[in-house]
């Protein structure tokens, strides 16, 4: 940390504390003799009074309207919008005099509202209060836009799971996590507003502000007569700002109330409802069509990164609406309510657990949310005794953990956990993949997995889905797709090697590429397109055999020997051989042992 403090860096920042600095220190040595009797000035400590009660009124208001702003601002993708934050934005770069004269144009005593207020908008308390407030609102609502664009919004879309309306949402969760930097912007407009001088001098010249003051004591008499309400000005702008680093140190840890102990036994769990959906949604040049309406209670979604998967989760969250299809579960249609009515569980990628909260906060945090329902979930999933954490004290399998439990805690009707074991370690993802198969059939919640871990499919699945590129390539039970993929395409998503399109040459005999192989095709006509799997455990190397290949690696893993080829045509294939396996390089035979190759018709035949 020390050696990022050398070089020239240091210096040209000490440059600029230097010059600002230096004003306060040189002020110190015009003090005199006479300072207290300018201290007793009698318009002295009223303008200060003044500037500092519409300095908090003026970001009172501030606050109230330019929070609401700041977060319309960042969440808000209309382009009407940016061009609003840009006006918004103008006071900053407007000299303050001429901004004292817009708002004439405005309230000034001869415009309609000024008329209407009997000119009490000028030469008013109230007047100072509208010029600091044109003046300093852009640094609250330009610090609020920034805070608020900063908390991941996939939170938000996590309160909505639990049962929050956006009003909850806005107050329970993004304006705790964007509050520090809501109070900064608000600091900074106090400050503004308490020195604004142009606009104040242009607007409301009476009653004296203390800029207003300084500048009429200094054009009156000079400089000495205005030490003292510089002096004011300096002296309540550092108590302030002393005040409020001093409330934001004292912000306390989140206390949560203890959990209750968790049942003996676990609750009652109602049968899993059946889900059905046939959703489509474009997004730009992205068009997603997925559908299913199996009869298992468990459906992993399988597919490469980009396939639809996480969309069509989200979708079934309600995150995101489809523009045409259904969802069904059990009875009920989902297709039409906000996310917040569905009676779901959902845990994202990253799983979305909230900064400021406990864990104990976090399993209660839920509309619905029953504590007893939580203390047991959190003692099912081993988290016993972290009630008091906050996330950045978890681990990430801890924290996979809560997101579950806290999705749990509610009775939800339908699960969604999108890639929940992604950024854990080998050794905590298969604990932990057990653990969810125990805890779906305990729960007994009707349950979608996106994945693409082939392992994880297997474990977790009754039913798969698998997806490339928005469209589904198969869908059905677990056992039948990983028997027999439909294309080699979804073979390679699930992770079966050797998976290929054939064609009949005649009666026995299936053409993969050049190669003919022995195989019987029963009634297929010559001609027919096959899908072929040659098993990697039933291929012999040897010095003779029916193909010849070219060994492009080979490696043991946990003491079996792994070998890849290459034969003629550009075919890849994989091999277990026994024993000992050629070396990478080198040049062998492939001989078929009996039912090596499996055979099925390709979808379109």
């Amino acid at each position: 940390m020390r050696s990022s403090l050398r070089g020239p860096l240091p210096w040209l920042g000490g440059l600029l504390a230097v010059y600002l600095i230096a004003p306060l220190v040189a002020v110190l040595f015009a003090i005199g003799p006479g300072l207290g009797q300018g201290m007793h000035e009698p318009g002295l400590w009223p303008a200060t009074g003044i500037s500092a009660a519409a300095a908090t009124v003026s970001s009172l208001v501030i606050a109230l309207l330019g929070v609401p702003l700041g977060y319309v601002l960042a969440r808000g993708r209309s382009r009407w919008l940016r061009w609003l934050e840009l006006l918004v934005q103008l006071p900053l770069a407007i000299p303050p005099l001429a901004s004292g004269i817009l708002l004439l144009f405005l309230v000034g005593p001869y415009t309609p509202i000024g008329s209407l207020t009997g000119g009490a908008l000028t030469d008013s308390f109230a007047g100072i209060v509208l010029a600091q407030s044109f003046v300093a609102a852009p640094f609250l609502v330009v610090a609020a836009r920034s805070a608020f664009a900063a908390v991941d919004p996939d939170l938000e879309a996590v309160a909505a799971t639990l049962g929050h309306r956006p009003w909850a949402r806005f107050w329970r969760v993004s304006l705790p996590l964007a509050w520090p930097g809501i109070q900064a912007g608000g600091l900074l407009a106090w400050v503004r507003a308490f020195g604004e001088f142009g606009a104040t001098v242009m607007l409301a010249y009476h009653p004296y502000s203390l800029p207003v003051y300084t500048f009429v004591q200094f054009g009156s008499t000079g400089l000495a007569a205005a030490l003292p309400p510089v002096l004011a000005a300096l002296a309540a702008a550092l108590a302030f700002l002393v005040l409020t680093r001093s409330a934001g140190r004292l912000r306390r840890r989140p206390h949560a109330t203890l959990p209750a102990p968790a049942p003996a036994a676990p609750p009652s769990a109602p049968a899993p409802l059946p889900l059905a959906f046939s959703v489509r949604r474009r997004i730009g040049s992205f068009d997603l069509a997925a559908a299913y309406g199996g009869e298992g209670r468990r459906l992993v979604l399988v597919g490469p990164s980009g396939s639809g998967k996480s969309l069509t989760l989200r979708l079934l969250a309600g995150l995101e609406r489809p523009d045409e299809g259904y969802i069904r579960l059990g009875g009920d249609a989902l297709q039409d309510r906000a996310p917040e009515e569905r009676s779901i569980g959902y845990v994202p990628q990253d799983y979305g657990l909230f900064p400021h909260l406990t864990v104990w906060q976090q399993v209660t945090f839920g509309r619905d949310s029953d504590p007893e329902l939580a203390a047991h979930w959190l003692s099912r999933l081993g988290l016993h005794g972290l009630e008091q954490r906050l996330p950045s004290e978890l681990s990430g399998g801890q924290r996979q953990r809560v997101a579950l439990a806290r999705a749990l805690a509610r009775s939800p009707k339908l699960l969604l956990l999108d890639e929940p074991f992604s950024a854990l370690d080998a050794p905590e993802r298969e604990r932990l993949r057990r653990q969810l198969r125990l805890v779906q059939r305990e729960a007994g919640v009707t349950t979608v997995v996106v994945t693409h871990d082939p392992t994880e499919a297997a474990v977790l699945a009754d039913d798969l889905l698998v997806l490339s590129h928005g469209r589904v390539l198969q869908r059905g039970a677990v056992e039948e797709i990983f028997r027999a993929p439909a294309t080699p395409q979804a073979a390679a998503l699930l992770g079966i090697p050797n998976v290929f399109f054939g064609t009949v040459a005649h009666p026995g005999k299936v053409a993969l590429g050049p190669h003919l192989l022995t195989k019987q095709t029963g009634d297929l006509p010559p001609g027919a397109r096959v899908v072929l799997r040659l098993l990697p455990e039933r291929l012999h190397l040897g010095a003779q055999g029916e193909l010849q290949a070219l060994v492009v690696d080979a490696y043991r893993i946990g003491g079996r020997a792994h070998c890849d080829l290459l034969l003629e045509g550009d075919i890849e294939l994989s091999a277990l051989p026994q024993g000992e396996a050629p070396s990478a390089g080198a040049h062998c035979a492939v001989t078929l042992q009996p039912d090596a190759v499996l055979l099925w018709p390709a979808p379109d035949a």
